[in-house]
């Protein structure tokens, strides 16, 4: 394969035009650059390469594949396109092996709001007015991306307004996980199953017993001055008995539930358990997923939601992270064993239950 050649100056033939805004995604040696035309088609329905660059296996076929040395073109959506790779030193992100140049239309919203969560920098890095969207969707992506494969996003790449910012997604950030499959596991089943894991572990969908109406009401006016016949009253408020039994002692079809391990001083890991028809691009038209799936959403909840947020969180909020990831990990890599399907994180991304 030939060497990657240096990425072009903001400045040089093909920059980014006015409206248009540059941005850098760059990755570390150990990623293949399939791996970027399969993480685009994670988020974006048309992804496709326009030019294939060389070596490549493309899972969509391209218009044509690169010339030795020439960059592939993958195109996410009419108006946004991932050229590369070029080579990582000299790209202005520091620690990469290779780069992507991304151009996008540039679409700026509101400055961000003081204080507000900003847990990848994103406000930080765009100080006079947030990504909206197609550039939004994109710098998401492009953040979600480097968090996966270990890599970097540099902003705003010759700009005169400002140099543009590196954001180095942290990995650790990204804790919940969802297992799709077309598989139900009965309540109690997964109780079981996830009781073995940690032993605080119950069910949420306990409920305190229905004690009827409050003694007397079919007796008290509607409200004052209401002339209603007593006797009609009581016949109302009887029949109204009679439905309120009939729904509580009639079986009903159980379409979701969810279980609670408390993690004490590290909060709680919820799972949600129901059928799910908005599945992850990469799902969907599968045989299995035709009339949707169920989803098991294995979350995190920590004590502290605001420096849940932060983008430098306290060593205290890192060390509970860390130790409620294991349990994620751990109770969908067992419901997984007993369920089958895919796994996705937070980004919609596939995983290899083996990388668990």
């Amino acid at each position: 394969m030939s060497p990657l050649p240096p990425l072009p100056h903001p400045a040089g033939p093909g920059a980014a035009q006015s409206y248009q805004a540059r941005h850098v995604l760059g990755l570390p040696a150990d990623v293949h650059v399939d791996e970027v035309e399969t993480l685009a088609l994670s988020r974006f329905a048309g992804a496709r390469w326009d030019v294939a660059p060389e070596g490549t296996e493309p899972l969509v076929p391209p218009a044509r594949t690169a010339r030795p040395g020439e960059p592939g073109v993958l195109r996410t959506s009419r108006h946004t396109t991932l050229t590369g790779p070029y080579a990582g030193p000299g790209s202005g992100v520091p620690g990469t092996a290779l780069v992507f140049d991304v151009v996008c239309p540039r679409e700026r919203g509101d400055v961000p709001y003081p204080g507000g969560g900003d847990r990848d920098g994103v406000g930080r890095a765009f100080p006079g007015g947030l990504p909206v969207r197609e550039e939004e969707r994109v710098v998401a992506f492009l953040v979600a991306a480097a968090r996966r494969r270990g890599g970097a996003v540099r902003t705003d790449v010759g700009n005169p307004a400002g140099a543009g910012v590196v954001l180095t997604p942290d990995p650790g950030v990204a804790v919940d996980m969802t297992l799709y499959s077309d598989v139900w596991l009965d309540p109690h089943a997964a109780l079981a199953l996830v009781g073995r894991l940690h032993p605080r572990t119950r069910l949420a969908t306990e409920g305190k017993p229905y004690e009827g109406p409050p003694k007397g009401i079919a007796e008290l006016p509607l409200y004052p001055g209401e002339k209603m016949d007593p006797e009609l009253r009581r016949a109302l408020h009887a029949a109204a008995d009679d439905v309120d039994i009939k729904a509580l002692t009639t079986g009903a079809v159980l379409d979701g539930y969810g279980l609670l391990v408390d993690l004490g001083m590290d909060g709680l890991v919820a799972v949600e358990v129901g059928g799910e028809e908005a599945l992850p691009l990469l799902l969907r038209g599968l045989p299995w997923t035709v009339g949707g799936a169920v989803s098991y959403r294995v979350r995190w909840e920590p004590q502290d939601l605001a420096e849940s947020q932060r983008e430098q969180p306290s060593l205290d909020h890192q060390i509970a992270r860390k130790r409620a990831a294991e349990v994620v990990t751990q109770v969908t890599r067992t419901l997984h064993q007993a369920v089958g399907g895919e796994i996705a994180d937070e980004a919609e991304f596939l995983v290899d239950p083996e990388d668990l």
